[in-house]
């Protein structure tokens, strides 16, 4: 019997997240229901005699920007070719949900990039995942930072844009109320400079997004995360294009445990990168 390629259901996405826990990529405890909540079309499979071997996620944030990420291959179904054919049906059926025109990204590892090139993708930037253990470190004072919960989503929205292809506004009020997560603000004088949200994880949290006007506002972000991190790893996936974001890690001393490659599919979104400091997510954008 061939390979059957379709809509993935909520139980099956709930497999692939298990996999990329085996797999190492460390997901969050609520990220299950907040990507399927995201979009519960963008999740596909690939079965062979009714039985899973793949999956990945195709989100549509909006007509003229989508993301694929999550692609896993149960490894007993490995080199048959499946993966590629999942894979260019994803790219397909992501297409036909967007707008003529509209852009594509994923996060790929660097053996992946020669074969997502062949598929019209483009190399980007770079964006390495950095851990922090908080021990034996000095730490900032925390002075001004304040629970997301405590400010205004208006103020938060007007920061977050430009940081993101359009408005994700549903996504954000749910990413940032997620249960047992840590949102934290830097208000000054009334205005909101800084914002960013620590997740729990499987190992550890992580944070991201990661947003603020300059490396001294994002410094005393991620020392309020260091505080509240309960001695467990933090890990932050930064961005190459903005540098400051790379220092900052490097001033904390932080070490680079993985990378990937952004790449796109049409033009690459126009954001404000020096504001960048912590993508959300590598596996839905």
């Amino acid at each position: 019997m061939g390979a059957i390629i379709r809509q993935m259901s909520r139980p099956e996405q709930q497999q692939l997240l298990d996999w990329a826990a085996l797999e190492g990529w460390n997901p969050g405890i609520n990220d299950a229901d907040l990507f399927w909540n995201l979009d519960p079309d963008g999740f596909m499979a690939i079965e062979v005699e009714n039985i899973l071997a793949g999956g990945g996620a195709v989100i549509r944030h909006n007509s003229m920007f989508g993301f694929m990420g999550l692609f896993i291959v149960d490894p007993q179904f490995r080199s048959q070719q499946l993966g590629s054919q999942l894979w260019v049906a994803r790219k397909e059926k992501l297409q036909s949900r967007l707008k003529l025109g509209a852009t594509i990204g994923l996060d790929g590892v660097t053996e992946m990039v020669p074969f997502y090139e062949r598929g019209g993708f483009r190399q980007f930037t770079k964006h390495r995942r950095f851990e922090f253990k908080p021990t034996n470190l000095r730490l900032d004072q925390d002075a001004g930072l304040t629970n997301l919960s405590k400010i205004d989503f208006s103020d938060i929205e007007a920061l977050d844009e430009g940081c993101f292809p359009g408005n994700r506004q549903v996504f954000l009020k749910n990413w940032i109320g997620q249960d047992n997560a840590i949102g934290l603000g830097l208000v000054e004088k009334d205005r909101l400079r800084g914002y960013g949200l620590m997740r729990p994880c499987l190992s550890g949290w992580k944070v991201g997004p990661l947003i603020a006007d300059q490396i001294e506002s994002a410094n005393r972000l991620w020392s309020g995360f260091a505080k509240h991190s309960q001695g467990k790893s933090i890990f932050i996936d930064s961005p190459d294009n903005n540098p400051a974001a790379i220092r900052l890690c490097e001033s904390y001393s932080m070490t680079e445990v993985f990378g990937c490659q952004r790449m796109y599919l049409g033009q690459p979104p126009e954001l404000d990168h020096a504001r960048i400091f912590g993508i959300t997510t590598l596996e839905v954008g």
